[in-house]
């Protein structure tokens, strides 16, 4: 007779059940699971809907008038900059003629694309109207058909110096005027600020394009921002209109990013881009480089994700 033994397992044997266990789940869950641009997300896609492949778009027979877009956020460092330079590079990469408007003091955007700033004309002179034709500011960049109107550190006084302007809001919209019809695009990179800057800029735009990175306090400020975009609407540019928000800095690893994007679709709805940007350090060496991510690693999935997002932008009809 063979007598049996209960045998209660030990710390390292429930340790490697677990383990085990808890492999199976995530083998599970990943062939519930597809690869899109570089990140594991569901297959309906990280903003939980069919996954579309936009066309290619037909080039242009002729150019302008510009819609202008202005990417704004009151929080830094959600990838506005990033976005203005890279999302103009792809769409100048489609045969757009793109310029780009340095908002911001800090000048950010012209760094990032290697332009000179000082003892040179820039938007500054333009708003205050000591330099009156906005051709002389206007720079060319390393990506054929993309330009760019530079800003320093002197751009920080505008404000004081607008205050007393009549229709001091509509100051910017009266530059961009001016050279419309030369480009199919503007974009306004804006200062993390709700101030007059970039009130200016919602005024002399078509459309508001709102970088918005996957974490709470991100999350937090877009209702005060949309706030912002309505009053601006309602009494002094009707035709403003939010083109949609952008989910950037996106870890498909992390449930936090899961979970801040899942809100924003929740409360967003199809105003949400399809296109996500994921979190990479190519971003920051490109800015070394002074060069666009379509350029510095044009096979890197965040390359891709850019040029998906100007064929997303085509296929809305937010640009010609």
């Amino acid at each position: 007779m063979v007598e049996v033994t209960s045998h209660t397992p030990t710390r390292g044997e429930h340790s490697a059940s677990n383990s085990a266990n808890r492999l199976a789940r995530m083998t599970a869950k990943r062939r519930d699971t597809v690869e899109l641009e570089g990140l594991t997300v569901p297959r309906n896609g990280p903003t939980g809907r069919p996954v579309t492949s936009f066309p290619v778009p037909e080039p242009l027979k002729g150019h302008g008038p510009a819609r202008i877009i202005a990417l704004c956020n009151q929080k830094g460092g959600v990838g506005k900059t990033t976005t203005t330079i890279s999302l103009g590079a792809a769409l100048a990469d489609y045969g757009r003629r793109v310029l780009a408007i340095d908002f911001d003091p800090q000048g950010a955007l012209s760094a990032g694309l290697g332009v000179p700033t000082h003892d040179v004309p820039n938007i500054y002179d333009l708003l205050l109207g000591t330099v009156k034709d906005p051709n002389e500011a206007i720079q060319t960049t390393s990506t054929p058909g993309f330009d760019i109107i530079p800003a320093n550190i002197d751009l920080s006084a505008a404000e004081v110096h607008l205050v007393n302007e009549v229709a001091r809001e509509q100051i910017l919209a009266g530059v961009l005027r001016k050279v419309s019809n030369d480009y199919d695009i503007i974009l306004i990179d804006c200062q993390p600020s709700l101030g007059l800057l970039t009130v200016n800029a919602l005024t002399a735009s078509h459309g508001v394009l709102i970088p918005l990175e996957c974490e709470f306090f991100a999350l937090r400020g877009v209702a005060l921002l949309v706030e912002t975009i309505d009053k601006v609407t309602d009494r002094l540019n009707p035709s403003l209109k939010l083109d949609g928000i952008l989910a950037t800095m996106y870890d498909s690893r992390t449930l936090h990013s899961r979970e801040v994007l899942e809100r924003v679709v929740e409360t967003f709805g199809d105003r949400v881009f399809e296109t996500v940007i994921g979190r990479t350090v190519k971003f920051p060496d490109a800015s070394v480089a002074a060069a666009p991510i379509t350029q510095f690693a044009p096979e890197h999935p965040s390359a891709e994700a850019y040029r998906q997002l100007a064929r997303e932008l085509i296929s809305r009809g937010a640009v010609a």
